[in-house]
């Protein structure tokens, strides 16, 4: 199978509902057999009177359990999927629709419970349906009360769980850990100290170019391992020209190769790159940047006038930010075990991570003051944790906000007051206090 095809594939069945159901049905034929086998041996062994064994219920009585169970399941799912839409709307349109994909369709809690209430169900219909008149199997009546017990647990655990799940500060914080997978992934390596930049590939011009021949998308992930292989094993280099999360259009140049990459089937290569209507997270690190700053600006809105959970996803983006900084960023070549360079790729630098963190945001919450201190809070912090060489664009950013501040108070106690660094945004009357009494723009808290 071609690499982009299994790629998507695999990120098809991480976000698709229906297939935990699908699998709960199969769940439910192999427990049907093995219930009724297991219930039969204890008859033939006469482990059990089947008259009084553990419910001991009457004809009646049991049908009118199993039916019992079987109306609350399918109330249960109906309530679950109703639930579903609902959140998704009121998450994509509070919050950013860009967590539906990332957060809501991939959780594996919510896609569990449905399939159990699905199983429970279909195996309760099972045992209705195999009563004779006068038959009533105890053991399987008892398996069903006790998955359908169950299955009401589950259903409050889910009525918890999903309160908990559409919190602004579990849904960024859920944010920041894919993204700290992500960046963990696409930068493994340390930072290091600055160097001058060396220049990224061969010298020579490329033999020729490929160009983008299928439907217009969004690049969603690189097969790196094995575009490298194919470059080694051709003995030349390979150079992929847009870069993770850019929209490409057909006839766009895809590929340069060089030297004996230049005899690479252009089907091959083609097959490397996955592409989707849709940005990921799995090989994009700016992603989880850009979702959480779509929430802040969101709640920075008029209509929706939340700082608060602006400074909950600033939070995450400090987070992402310091472990950025600490990472060596420059991963733009693969090298063979000879230290050839076989595969050069285009990845964010510290500068491109900052100004995505900190642009948007100074520019939406200029006029609010907790996002004015909760900003200084991070990048004074990140400039007191991170190496030297990656003040400078922090010292920036503390320019712009000042310069912010100053283009959006006119009254100089409201200008002292924005800039003090605050983790919370406003914190405390300590900080207020002091912003009063000395109003002086050099002051820190």
């Amino acid at each position: 199978m071609r690499w982009n095809r299994k790629y998507i594939i695999v990120s098809y069945i991480r976000s698709s509902l229906w297939l935990v159901p699908f699998f709960a049905v199969l769940a439910y034929m192999v427990t049907n057999r093995l219930t009724f086998t297991i219930g039969r041996w204890f008859l033939q062994n006469g482990w059990l009177d089947e008259e009084t064994a553990f419910l001991g219920l009457s004809m009646a009585g049991a049908r009118a359990l199993l039916e019992t169970i079987v109306t609350l399941n399918l109330s249960f799912v109906v309530f679950t999927f109703g639930s579903l839409l609902v959140a998704i709307q009121v998450a994509g349109g509070q919050y950013t629709p860009r967590i539906i994909a990332t957060t809501l369709l991939r959780n594996n809690a919510i896609r569990c419970t449905v399939g159990y209430f699905v199983f429970t169900m279909l195996f309760t219909l099972r045992v209705l349906s195999r009563m004779g008149d006068a038959t009533v199997h105890q053991f399987n009546t008892f398996m069903a009360a006790l998955f359908g017990l169950i299955s009401i647990v589950v259903f409050l655990f889910l009525i918890d769980y999903a309160a908990r799940l559409l919190r602004p500060v579990s849904i960024v914080y859920r944010v920041g850990e894919s993204g700290i997978g992500v960046l963990e992934g696409v930068y493994p390596e340390p930072t290091r100290p600055a160097y001058p930049v060396e220049t990224s590939g061969p010298e020579a011009s490329p033999v020729r170019a490929v160009a983008h021949a299928g439907t217009s998308g969004i690049v969603l992930a690189l097969d790196l391992a094995g575009l490298a292989a194919k470059a080694r094993k051709a003995d030349g280099v390979i150079e992929f020209v847009p870069q993770v999360d850019d929209f490409v259009a057909k006839e766009e140049p895809l590929f340069r190769l060089y030297g004996g990459a230049g005899g690479i089937d252009d089907s091959e290569l083609q097959a490397s790159v996955a592409l989707g209507s849709e940005r990921t997270l799995e090989q994009d690190p700016t992603f989880a940047f850009r979702i959480l700053v779509d929430i802040a600006i969101k709640a920075l809105s008029p209509a929706i006038n939340d700082p608060t959970t602006a400074v909950l996803a600033i939070d995450q983006i400090h987070r992402l930010l310091r472990l950025v900084g600490q990472r060596h960023l420059s991963r733009e070549e693969i090298r063979d075990e000879a230290g050839e360079t076989r595969l050069i790729f285009r990845t964010p630098n510290w500068e491109d991570f900052v100004h995505l963190a900190c642009t948007e945001i100074r520019h939406f919450g200029a006029g609010s003051v907790q996002i004015m201190r909760r900003m200084r809070s991070m990048l004074e912090n990140l400039m007191h944790t991170l190496p030297p060489y990656r003040h400078p664009e922090l010292s920036k950013q503390l320019e712009y906000l000042d310069r912010a501040i100053e283009g959006h108070y006119t009254l100089a106690e409201d200008r002292a007051l924005a800039r003090i660094a605050d983790p919370q945004g406003l914190g405390g009357s300590v900080g207020v206090q002091a912003a009063v009494e000395a109003p002086n723009p050099g002051q820190r808290a």
